[in-house]
């Protein structure tokens, strides 16, 4: 669990509290043909501050160099999907499935019971720069399924866009292609939007499944113009009214049912941010 010392209450939504992940706090590696940023404990980086949030453990922000990537390896227990910001990703899977993934797909596999699976960059000329997200499943034992979904930047611009949402929700089919949210075995809900300058979009969090209990919500900024070890840059977007964020910026964020998260884009170029609302 995120430490709240840090807390920030908005003017505008005193009731919601945000404490920021900067781009230099994350965890990850340069590993030449990989390089990575980790949001959550992973791989090599451990921190017992930042292991999961809520049902929410692994966001990784990955770039894979022309003609490399994750041999086969296997997974189970976990849904995982990758959101691709640019490039070329091959997935390939031991549910026979074999797919070229680009920029605005969404790729969800539920590993359930056990799945083996690889990645690859087979682009021999452009680096892949995506997202893989891990979420744990709400109930154990499901037959592995996979899933995937395209929203292109004309549906994202100015717009905050559902592109995962839980089995069972308003518009989700658990269709191995088609339109709507990918279906999730969790209670995890990603939107996503490209904000132009001067713009914003307003998050509204949804019933937690106790009344005791507050959702929880993380907000991203891909860094989609760079890889950049250092302090953020780039893009920049104001949550709330008050913190600011650039790229490879994040923040966690606590509300009750109804409670905003209001994302305006006060740089001068367009960003691409995340906002996941998770149990």
């Amino acid at each position: 669990m995120p430490s709240t010392e840090s807390t920030t209450l908005s003017p505008l939504y005193p009731n919601v509290k945000l404490v920021p992940r900067l781009n230099t706090e994350r965890g990850g590696a340069d590993h030449g043909w990989l390089k990575t940023f980790h949001t959550f404990s992973f791989a090599s980086y451990w921190d017992p501050r930042h292991m999961s949030f809520g049902n929410l453990r692994v966001i990784n922000e990955d770039r894979v160099e022309p003609g490399e990537g994750f041999g086969t390896h296997g997974h189970r227990e976990m849904e995982i999907f990758s959101y691709v910001v640019s490039g070329e990703l091959e997935h390939k899977d031991s549910m026979g499935n074999l797919e070229i993934l680009k920029r605005g797909d969404i790729q969800l596999t539920s590993a359930g019971t056990g799945i083996r699976h690889s990645e690859y960059n087979r682009n021999n000329k452009s680096m892949v720069h995506f997202l893989q997200i891990w979420a744990e499943p709400h109930t154990r034992g499901l037959k592995p399924t996979y899933f995937t979904r395209h929203f292109t930047d004309e549906e994202k611009t100015d717009k905050l866009v559902t592109v995962v949402a839980p089995v069972g929700s308003e518009g989700v089919k658990e269709e191995r292609e088609g339109s709507g949210p990918a279906p999730v075995q969790s209670n995890v809900i990603l939107k996503s939007t490209i904000l132009s300058p001067g713009k914003s979009v307003e998050h509204i969090f949804s019933a937690p499944a106790s009344a005791e209990t507050q959702r929880k919500g993380y907000v991203h900024v891909i860094q989609t113009s760079g890889y950049n070890t250092g302090a953020a840059k780039g893009n920049r977007v104001r949550v709330n009214g008050g913190l600011e964020l650039s790229e490879g910026d994040g923040s966690f964020a606590w509300g009750a049912a109804g409670d905003n998260l209001l994302i305006e884009n006060v740089g001068t170029t367009p960003a691409e941010v995340l906002i996941f609302d998770i149990e």
